[in-house]
């Protein structure tokens, strides 16, 4: 997510966004690539700067050594329940993973600069947002095949499905628009326009939904008929973002400001913000939603917060820049991404540590694992 989307300053973010957007499709994917890594770059360093000393007075224990990836086939006779996908913004897959055992499966191809990931609930498929190809793969969970590709807006970010699993919400980061995808006829049916550099989508069981806008630090609200309802001011270059299993409470990743905002639905106001790490992203949240994960990209670390206070109760070190965080179903593994170690950490949350490390493909960013 980092290296694709340049988590820099965020005016910065909008420059280079409205310069890419004005030029040419068969230009803009190159050069808004070269530069948001070298954003990322002086983005880093300076974070690493001001956090230095902190740095050294409790430095970070490394990560456990990577397992290395077997050629492991899914299991012939007995269907995998529970399976994570990740996806390789660098080598245009999704790696998957059987949770259960935490072990690899298989590797699909899917579009060019694959970043975000969302899980069907009914664990039939993964949908997966191709930043470089503007399309969202289906992929079907029992083959792990990619069985059908959507055009969407420029640049998605993110697919994540509507909570009775009839839409997929593509944040198009390049486009300032979601497309709403209809899973039956795997067309797109709207394309409502949110804020600046949408980055990330929540659901809730009402039917409404929640957009992360990079660039204009805040959040869209879209009723059930697509429509934008509400715009609530967060951070700096709001990026991840997770709801609760009800719906009573949306939590918000300030990537730029180093805090989470947590959001109240029902008055669509932001009742706390939590200063916590260093530049967090990817965001997860337990199933009894006492706890919030957030992966920590400028301190290669998990966070754990306690969602009653907002305090941190422990920094698990993972492996470098994690970006996307998924729960499993019963909440009993978070796994989290690391996009410059092409690794994922699966990590035991009550024993705050990481249980093992898996080789996925080229820097991978968003997971999902599916919910049954």
């Amino acid at each position: 997510m980092l290296r694709f989307l340049g988590f820099g300053h965020p005016y910065g973010a909008r420059r280079l966004a409205a310069a890419a957007v004005s030029r040419r499709r068969s230009r803009v994917r190159i050069r808004t690539r070269v530069r948001i890594r070298l954003m990322l770059g002086f983005a880093l360093a300076v974070m690493a700067c001001t956090a230095a000393a902190a740095a050294a007075a409790a430095p970070a224990a490394p990560p456990p050594s990577p397992r290395p990836a077997s050629k492991a086939e899914p299991d012939k006779g007995f269907p995998m329940r529970i399976v994570a996908y990740v996806a390789n913004s660098g080598s245009g897959t999704a790696s998957s993973f059987d949770v259960r055992l935490e072990r690899p499966v298989t590797t699909t191809p899917v579009g060019s600069g694959p970043t975000g990931v969302g899980a069907a609930p009914d664990g039939s498929h993964v949908y997966v947002a191709n930043g470089l190809s503007d399309s969202v793969t289906f992929i079907e969970t029992t083959s792990h095949k990619a069985v059908a590709t959507v055009p969407v807006g420029s640049y998605p970010f993110s697919a994540f499905p509507s909570r009775d699993g009839s839409q997929v919400f593509a944040a198009n980061w390049g486009s300032d628009n979601v497309s709403v995808i209809d899973t039956a006829s795997r067309k797109v049916i709207a394309t409502p326009a949110v804020g600046e550099l949408p980055h990330s989508v929540a659901t809730l069981p009402d039917g409404t939904t929640l957009v992360t806008n990079s660039g204009t630090n805040n959040v869209t609200v879209l009723s059930k008929t697509y429509e934008p309802v509400a715009q609530i001011p967060v951070g700096d270059f709001p990026s991840g973002i997770v709801a609760t299993v009800k719906g009573d409470r949306v939590y918000v990743a300030n990537t730029g400001s180093g805090s989470i905002s947590a959001i109240d639905p029902v008055t669509r106001k932001v009742v706390a913000t939590w200063p916590v790490g260093k530049a967090p992203l990817g965001l997860g949240v337990s199933p009894d939603g006492r706890r919030l994960y957030a992966a920590d990209s400028g301190a290669d670390s998990l966070l754990v917060i306690d969602t009653a206070t907002g305090g941190v109760l422990s920094q698990v070190p993972v492996g470098k820049t994690p970006q996307g965080v998924a729960v499993s179903p019963g909440g009993s593994r978070v796994w989290v991404t690391n996009e410059d170690s092409d690794t994922v950490s699966v990590i035991d949350p009550t024993l705050t540590k990481v249980r093992v490390t898996l080789r996925t493909g080229h820097n991978p960013e968003g997971i999902a694992i599916s919910p049954r």
